[in-house]
């Protein structure tokens, strides 16, 4: 980055601190919506590989000990939009504190929320899929006591090594969606502020 992109950049900056609150309800906004997307792509995947509707989300539901099939799916699903919607506000807040995490444009929010991805899978996904919920699938595939959960599990076995892989990609997507809502959004609050304060001065 060269001197003149620094400056912009500081410039740009600049213009979020009178709309430090905005910031927050953009990220938090582009977090549900990016999630609201992925989860949709869930269901189409399950449509077109022949799978049960909504099977992602009855693994989460299941590994919670939710063994009824209608809720499991349910809390799987609102679980998955709510870890979304978090992490877009935890994005926001921690850009006010370090203001080079701000996605003032969308080309800076897509890279941003690239990596927002990549952290996510590997701090919260890979973890969570490999020490909770590949166990609580061995276990079901051992007993059928919860003739649904085994029938989950025989799905998904042999399958850990393509979900992680296949996990990845999706929060690739989720990130890359992310970063160009939030970066859109914030980019059209700097811009009307330009316009603002150009008719102020102009007066």
């Amino acid at each position: 980055m060269n001197d003149v992109d620094t400056v912009m950049e500081l410039q740009e900056l600049q213009k979020i601190d009178n709309t430090p609150k905005m910031l927050i309800v953009y990220c938090t906004l582009a977090g549900l919506i990016s999630a609201l997307i992925i989860s949709g792509l869930l269901e189409v995947i399950d449509f077109a590989s022949g799978t049960p509707s909504g099977t992602f989300f009855a693994v989460i539901g299941l590994s919670l000990g939710f063994n009824d099939p209608a809720s499991a799916q349910y809390v799987g699903y609102g679980l998955h939009i709510l870890t979304g919607t978090v992490a877009g506000n935890i994005f926001g807040q921690l850009a006010l504190f370090w203001r080079r995490l701000i996605p003032y444009n969308m080309k800076r929010g897509v890279s941003l929320g690239l990596m927002l991805g990549i952290s996510l899978w590997a701090v919260l996904f890979a973890p969570l899929a490999t020490f909770g919920i590949q166990p609580k699938l061995d276990t079901f595939m051992i007993t059928e006591a919860n003739t649904y959960a085994h029938s989950i599990a025989n799905h998904f076995a042999g399958l850990y090594y393509f979900v992680l892989g296949a996990s990845l990609l999706f929060h690739l997507v989720y990130g890359a969606v992310f970063g160009l809502l939030a970066g859109r959004m914030t980019g059209v609050k700097l811009t009307m502020r330009k316009v603002i304060d150009a008719r102020i001065q102009g007066n």
